[in-house]
Protein backbone atom coordinates (compact mmCIF):
# COMPACT_ATOMS: atom_id res chain seq x y z
CA UNK A 1 0.00 0.00 0.00
CA UNK A 2 2.85 2.25 0.83
CA UNK A 3 4.62 1.37 -2.07
CA UNK A 4 1.82 1.75 -4.15
CA UNK A 5 1.43 5.70 -2.78
CA UNK A 6 4.70 6.17 -3.07
CA UNK A 7 4.72 4.99 -6.91
CA UNK A 8 1.73 7.30 -7.28
CA UNK A 9 3.46 10.30 -5.95
CA UNK A 10 6.39 9.38 -8.18
CA UNK A 11 4.29 9.55 -11.21
CA UNK A 12 2.53 13.20 -10.17
CA UNK A 13 6.20 14.82 -9.80
CA UNK A 14 6.82 13.07 -12.75
CA UNK A 15 4.07 14.34 -15.15
CA UNK A 16 4.51 18.24 -13.58
CA UNK A 17 7.53 18.13 -15.46
CA UNK A 18 5.95 16.04 -18.78
CA UNK A 19 2.85 18.91 -18.60
CA UNK A 20 2.64 20.20 -22.41
CA UNK A 21 4.22 23.41 -22.61
CA UNK A 22 3.40 26.51 -25.31
CA UNK A 23 5.32 25.83 -28.39
CA UNK A 24 6.53 28.89 -29.71
CA UNK A 25 7.44 30.50 -32.87
CA UNK A 26 9.55 33.89 -33.53
CA UNK A 27 7.94 36.46 -35.53
CA UNK A 28 8.31 40.20 -35.96
CA UNK A 29 6.06 42.05 -34.51
CA UNK A 30 4.53 43.23 -38.13
CA UNK A 31 4.14 39.07 -38.83
CA UNK A 32 2.17 38.91 -35.60
CA UNK A 33 -0.10 41.37 -36.55
CA UNK A 34 -0.89 39.82 -40.30
CA UNK A 35 -1.20 36.18 -38.50
CA UNK A 36 -3.68 37.59 -36.09
CA UNK A 37 -5.60 39.07 -39.23
CA UNK A 38 -5.66 36.45 -41.23
CA UNK A 39 -6.28 33.57 -38.77
CA UNK A 40 -9.72 36.06 -38.28
CA UNK A 41 -10.32 36.22 -41.57
CA UNK A 42 -10.04 33.01 -41.97
CA UNK A 43 -12.58 32.25 -38.87
CA UNK A 44 -14.87 34.77 -39.92
CA UNK A 45 -16.18 36.08 -43.53
CA UNK A 46 -17.80 39.19 -42.35
CA UNK A 47 -14.30 40.76 -41.35
CA UNK A 48 -13.09 43.16 -44.06
CA UNK A 49 -9.83 45.17 -44.24
CA UNK A 50 -9.93 48.88 -45.79
CA UNK A 51 -7.19 51.55 -46.24
CA UNK A 52 -4.95 53.09 -48.00
CA UNK A 53 -2.60 50.48 -49.93
CA UNK A 54 -3.66 47.83 -47.85
CA UNK A 55 -4.08 45.83 -50.88
CA UNK A 56 -1.98 46.60 -54.26
CA UNK A 57 0.93 47.77 -51.76
CA UNK A 58 0.77 44.92 -49.05
CA UNK A 59 0.49 48.29 -46.40
CA UNK A 60 2.87 50.94 -45.95
CA UNK A 61 4.69 48.74 -43.40
CA UNK A 62 3.79 45.30 -45.24
CA UNK A 63 1.93 44.54 -42.39
CA UNK A 64 -0.47 43.43 -44.96
CA UNK A 65 1.55 41.79 -47.36
CA UNK A 66 -0.06 38.15 -49.21
CA UNK A 67 -3.61 39.47 -47.88
CA UNK A 68 -5.28 40.91 -51.22
CA UNK A 69 -4.25 37.87 -53.14
CA UNK A 70 -4.87 35.77 -50.01
CA UNK A 71 -8.44 37.15 -49.61
CA UNK A 72 -9.43 39.12 -53.09
CA UNK A 73 -10.52 42.70 -53.09
CA UNK A 74 -13.64 42.24 -51.99
CA UNK A 75 -12.64 41.97 -48.34
CA UNK A 76 -8.80 44.08 -49.11
CA UNK A 77 -9.99 46.96 -50.01
CA UNK A 78 -7.66 49.84 -51.27
CA UNK A 79 -8.96 53.43 -49.70
CA UNK A 80 -8.21 56.99 -51.37
CA UNK A 81 -6.39 59.24 -49.26
CA UNK A 82 -9.66 60.31 -47.03
CA UNK A 83 -9.35 58.92 -43.56
CA UNK A 84 -13.02 60.74 -42.93
CA UNK A 85 -14.43 58.93 -45.43
CA UNK A 86 -12.90 55.40 -45.39
CA UNK A 87 -13.34 55.34 -41.72
CA UNK A 88 -17.05 57.12 -42.11
CA UNK A 89 -17.53 53.87 -44.34
CA UNK A 90 -15.99 51.12 -41.52
CA UNK A 91 -18.51 52.48 -39.08
CA UNK A 92 -21.24 52.07 -41.54
CA UNK A 93 -20.53 48.77 -42.10
CA UNK A 94 -19.92 48.10 -38.72
CA UNK A 95 -23.56 49.01 -37.90
CA UNK A 96 -25.14 47.09 -40.67
CA UNK A 97 -23.55 43.53 -39.92
CA UNK A 98 -19.78 43.68 -40.98
CA UNK A 99 -16.39 43.49 -38.58
CA UNK A 100 -13.95 45.85 -40.54
CA UNK A 101 -10.75 46.40 -39.33
CA UNK A 102 -9.67 49.89 -40.60
CA UNK A 103 -5.79 50.65 -41.32
CA UNK A 104 -4.65 54.38 -41.31
CA UNK A 105 -1.07 55.08 -42.39
CA UNK A 106 -0.30 56.54 -39.03
CA UNK A 107 -2.34 58.02 -36.30
CA UNK A 108 -1.02 61.03 -37.13
CA UNK A 109 -3.23 61.03 -40.05
CA UNK A 110 -6.08 59.62 -38.39
CA UNK A 111 -6.63 63.11 -36.65
CA UNK A 112 -9.09 64.09 -40.04
CA UNK A 113 -11.10 61.20 -38.99
CA UNK A 114 -11.67 62.30 -35.28
CA UNK A 115 -14.95 62.88 -35.78
CA UNK A 116 -16.04 59.47 -36.89
CA UNK A 117 -14.11 57.36 -34.38
CA UNK A 118 -15.04 59.73 -31.53
CA UNK A 119 -18.44 61.12 -32.35
CA UNK A 120 -19.88 58.21 -34.15
CA UNK A 121 -18.08 54.90 -33.33
CA UNK A 122 -17.81 55.58 -29.64
CA UNK A 123 -21.05 56.86 -28.97
CA UNK A 124 -23.98 55.25 -31.18
CA UNK A 125 -24.18 51.83 -29.02
CA UNK A 126 -24.97 54.52 -26.28
CA UNK A 127 -26.78 56.84 -28.33
CA UNK A 128 -29.07 53.35 -29.78
CA UNK A 129 -30.01 52.46 -26.16
CA UNK A 130 -27.60 49.60 -27.03
CA UNK A 131 -29.51 48.31 -29.97
CA UNK A 132 -26.80 49.02 -32.46
CA UNK A 133 -23.01 47.63 -31.98
CA UNK A 134 -19.81 48.71 -33.23
CA UNK A 135 -17.39 45.60 -33.78
CA UNK A 136 -14.27 47.54 -35.86
CA UNK A 137 -10.90 47.97 -35.26
CA UNK A 138 -9.40 51.47 -35.88
CA UNK A 139 -5.44 50.43 -36.01
CA UNK A 140 -1.97 51.73 -37.56
CA UNK A 141 1.33 52.98 -36.54
CA UNK A 142 1.66 55.47 -33.28
CA UNK A 143 4.76 57.42 -32.06
CA UNK A 144 7.75 58.45 -33.09
CA UNK A 145 8.65 57.17 -36.25
CA UNK A 146 12.59 59.19 -37.08
CA UNK A 147 12.66 62.04 -39.49
CA UNK A 148 9.34 62.13 -40.26
CA UNK A 149 9.07 65.89 -38.39
CA UNK A 150 5.99 66.78 -35.96
CA UNK A 151 3.10 66.05 -38.01
CA UNK A 152 3.95 62.43 -38.49
CA UNK A 153 5.85 61.42 -35.71
CA UNK A 154 3.51 61.64 -32.01
CA UNK A 155 1.89 59.26 -29.57
CA UNK A 156 -1.48 59.77 -30.19
CA UNK A 157 -3.34 57.52 -26.55
CA UNK A 158 -4.36 60.70 -24.71
CA UNK A 159 -6.36 61.57 -27.22
CA UNK A 160 -8.22 58.19 -27.37
CA UNK A 161 -8.03 56.80 -23.56
CA UNK A 162 -9.73 60.03 -22.75
CA UNK A 163 -12.74 58.75 -24.60
CA UNK A 164 -15.68 56.21 -23.42
CA UNK A 165 -16.71 53.80 -25.71
CA UNK A 166 -13.54 52.70 -26.89
CA UNK A 167 -10.85 50.26 -26.18
CA UNK A 168 -7.42 51.85 -26.24
CA UNK A 169 -4.67 48.68 -27.36
CA UNK A 170 -0.90 49.34 -26.98
CA UNK A 171 0.84 45.99 -27.15
CA UNK A 172 4.47 46.15 -26.99
CA UNK A 173 5.82 42.84 -27.94
CA UNK A 174 4.99 40.47 -31.29
CA UNK A 175 3.53 38.25 -28.81
CA UNK A 176 1.36 40.59 -27.14
CA UNK A 177 0.52 42.25 -30.72
CA UNK A 178 -0.84 39.09 -31.97
CA UNK A 179 -3.41 38.21 -29.22
CA UNK A 180 -4.80 41.59 -28.56
CA UNK A 181 -5.92 41.95 -32.04
CA UNK A 182 -7.76 38.65 -31.83
CA UNK A 183 -9.34 39.66 -28.81
CA UNK A 184 -10.41 43.77 -30.99
CA UNK A 185 -11.25 41.71 -33.78
CA UNK A 186 -13.71 39.60 -31.80
CA UNK A 187 -14.92 42.43 -29.56
CA UNK A 188 -18.17 44.01 -30.24
CA UNK A 189 -16.88 47.38 -29.28
CA UNK A 190 -14.65 50.25 -31.52
CA UNK A 191 -11.04 49.29 -30.43
CA UNK A 192 -8.14 51.82 -30.95
CA UNK A 193 -5.31 50.15 -31.78
CA UNK A 194 -1.84 51.91 -31.58
CA UNK A 195 1.31 49.51 -32.93
CA UNK A 196 4.55 50.97 -32.75
CA UNK A 197 5.49 52.63 -35.58
CA UNK A 198 9.44 51.60 -34.79
CA UNK A 199 8.33 48.20 -33.65
CA UNK A 200 7.29 46.48 -37.22
CA UNK A 201 10.59 44.77 -37.03
CA UNK A 202 10.90 43.52 -34.00
CA UNK A 203 11.36 40.00 -33.05
CA UNK A 204 9.98 37.84 -30.16
CA UNK A 205 8.42 34.55 -29.28
CA UNK A 206 5.04 34.23 -30.23
CA UNK A 207 2.49 30.83 -28.88
CA UNK A 208 2.01 28.61 -32.08
CA UNK A 209 -1.60 27.92 -30.22
CA UNK A 210 -4.22 30.50 -30.51
CA UNK A 211 -3.89 33.13 -27.41
CA UNK A 212 -6.42 35.71 -27.10
CA UNK A 213 -5.51 38.53 -24.57
CA UNK A 214 -8.04 39.55 -22.63
CA UNK A 215 -8.46 43.61 -22.48
CA UNK A 216 -7.51 44.94 -18.77
CA UNK A 217 -5.20 42.98 -18.04
CA UNK A 218 -1.29 43.67 -17.62
CA UNK A 219 1.75 41.69 -18.42
CA UNK A 220 4.41 41.83 -15.13
CA UNK A 221 7.72 41.47 -17.42
CA UNK A 222 9.99 41.76 -15.20
CA UNK A 223 9.94 40.66 -11.36
CA UNK A 224 11.64 42.96 -8.78
CA UNK A 225 11.29 44.38 -5.54
CA UNK A 226 12.85 48.21 -5.37
CA UNK A 227 11.05 49.97 -7.54
CA UNK A 228 7.93 49.61 -10.17
CA UNK A 229 7.99 50.79 -13.54
CA UNK A 230 5.02 51.09 -15.59
CA UNK A 231 5.22 51.25 -19.29
CA UNK A 232 4.01 50.33 -23.27
CA UNK A 233 4.98 50.57 -26.54
CA UNK A 234 7.85 51.68 -27.68
CA UNK A 235 9.47 53.18 -24.63
CA UNK A 236 8.97 49.14 -23.19
CA UNK A 237 12.36 48.66 -24.73
CA UNK A 238 14.47 51.78 -23.08
CA UNK A 239 12.61 50.66 -19.93
CA UNK A 240 14.13 47.14 -19.83
CA UNK A 241 17.73 48.31 -21.09
CA UNK A 242 17.33 51.19 -18.03
CA UNK A 243 15.81 47.82 -15.66
CA UNK A 244 19.53 45.61 -16.49
CA UNK A 245 21.57 48.44 -15.87
CA UNK A 246 19.78 49.41 -12.70
CA UNK A 247 20.07 45.65 -11.59
CA UNK A 248 23.89 46.18 -11.56
CA UNK A 249 23.72 48.63 -9.15
CA UNK A 250 21.38 46.58 -6.95
CA UNK A 251 17.99 48.57 -7.92
CA UNK A 252 15.66 45.62 -8.91
CA UNK A 253 12.87 46.88 -11.00
CA UNK A 254 9.66 45.39 -11.48
CA UNK A 255 8.51 46.41 -15.07
CA UNK A 256 4.54 46.15 -15.90
CA UNK A 257 2.90 46.47 -19.08
CA UNK A 258 -0.42 47.07 -18.96
CA UNK A 259 -0.72 46.36 -22.79
CA UNK A 260 -4.30 48.36 -22.64
CA UNK A 261 -4.92 51.72 -21.45
CA UNK A 262 -8.75 51.80 -21.88
CA UNK A 263 -9.60 49.37 -20.00
CA UNK A 264 -6.39 49.71 -17.41
CA UNK A 265 -5.52 47.38 -15.27
CA UNK A 266 -4.87 49.48 -12.21
CA UNK A 267 -5.48 46.99 -9.32
CA UNK A 268 -1.89 45.23 -10.76
CA UNK A 269 0.06 48.52 -11.01
CA UNK A 270 -1.29 49.44 -7.58
CA UNK A 271 -0.37 45.72 -5.73
CA UNK A 272 3.13 46.12 -7.20
CA UNK A 273 3.46 49.47 -6.09
CA UNK A 274 2.47 48.05 -2.37
CA UNK A 275 5.07 45.88 -2.69
CA UNK A 276 7.95 47.86 -4.22
CA UNK A 277 7.05 50.83 -2.55
CA UNK A 278 8.09 53.43 -5.69
CA UNK A 279 6.94 53.85 -8.70
CA UNK A 280 8.02 55.49 -12.27
CA UNK A 281 5.63 55.92 -15.27
CA UNK A 282 7.31 55.99 -18.93
CA UNK A 283 5.72 56.78 -21.93
CA UNK A 284 5.98 58.24 -25.39
CA UNK A 285 3.31 60.95 -25.21
CA UNK A 286 3.55 64.75 -24.06
CA UNK A 287 3.58 64.82 -20.38
CA UNK A 288 0.20 66.74 -20.10
CA UNK A 289 -2.85 64.72 -18.82
CA UNK A 290 -3.04 61.51 -20.62
CA UNK A 291 -2.35 58.00 -19.37
CA UNK A 292 0.47 58.37 -17.34
CA UNK A 293 -0.87 61.21 -15.27
CA UNK A 294 -3.87 58.47 -15.06
CA UNK A 295 -1.78 56.11 -13.79
CA UNK A 296 -0.26 58.58 -11.02
CA UNK A 297 -3.08 59.52 -9.73
CA UNK A 298 -4.43 56.35 -8.90
CA UNK A 299 -1.21 55.23 -7.34
CA UNK A 300 -1.11 58.08 -5.23
CA UNK A 301 -4.81 57.60 -4.44
CA UNK A 302 -4.68 54.25 -4.20
CA UNK A 303 -1.47 53.25 -2.78
CA UNK A 304 -0.23 56.53 -0.89
CA UNK A 305 0.41 54.96 2.49
CA UNK A 306 2.79 52.64 1.09
CA UNK A 307 4.94 55.26 -1.04
CA UNK A 308 8.13 56.00 0.01
CA UNK A 309 9.12 58.93 -2.68
CA UNK A 310 7.18 60.91 -4.88
CA UNK A 311 5.58 59.15 -8.47
CA UNK A 312 7.47 60.06 -11.27
CA UNK A 313 6.85 59.94 -15.09
CA UNK A 314 9.68 60.03 -17.67
CA UNK A 315 7.96 61.42 -20.91
CA UNK A 316 8.65 62.66 -23.95
CA UNK A 317 9.25 66.93 -24.02
CA UNK A 318 6.52 69.12 -24.30
CA UNK A 319 7.04 70.27 -27.38
CA UNK A 320 5.98 69.76 -31.48
CA UNK A 321 9.27 66.68 -32.64
CA UNK A 322 11.35 68.09 -34.43
CA UNK A 323 13.06 67.06 -37.72
CA UNK A 324 16.82 66.70 -36.52
CA UNK A 325 17.84 63.33 -35.01
CA UNK A 326 19.81 65.06 -32.24
CA UNK A 327 16.91 67.19 -31.17
CA UNK A 328 14.29 64.05 -32.08
CA UNK A 329 16.76 62.07 -29.21
CA UNK A 330 16.30 64.98 -26.83
CA UNK A 331 12.61 64.75 -26.81
CA UNK A 332 12.11 61.11 -26.52
CA UNK A 333 11.98 59.49 -23.23
CA UNK A 334 15.48 57.31 -23.18
CA UNK A 335 17.92 54.59 -20.79
CA UNK A 336 19.91 57.87 -18.72
CA UNK A 337 16.28 59.50 -18.16
CA UNK A 338 14.83 56.33 -16.52
CA UNK A 339 18.06 55.72 -14.66
CA UNK A 340 17.90 59.55 -13.56
CA UNK A 341 14.36 59.29 -12.41
CA UNK A 342 15.18 55.45 -10.64
CA UNK A 343 17.89 57.16 -9.23
CA UNK A 344 15.76 60.06 -7.25
CA UNK A 345 12.86 57.75 -6.29
CA UNK A 346 15.57 55.28 -5.08
CA UNK A 347 17.48 58.41 -2.68
CA UNK A 348 20.23 57.20 -4.56
CA UNK A 349 20.81 60.67 -7.09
Amino acid sequence: MRRAKRASKNRNHVQQYLRPVVAMKTLRYREALREAMIEEMERDDSIVLMGEEVGHYQGAYKVTEGMLDKFGDTRIIDTPIAEAGFAGIGVGAAMTGLRPIIEFMTWNFAFVAFDQIVQNAAKIYQMSAGAIKVPIVFRGPNGAARQVSSQHSHACEPFYANVPGLWVCAPSTPADAKGLMKTAIRDNNPVVFLEGETLYGVKGEVPEEEVLIPFGKARIAREGSDLTIVTWGRPYYEVMQAADKLAEEGIECEVIDPRTLRPLDHESIVESVRKTNRCIVVHEHWPYAGPGAEIVDRVQREAFDDLDAPVLRVASLDLPMPYATNLENLVLPDVDRIIEAAHKVTYKA
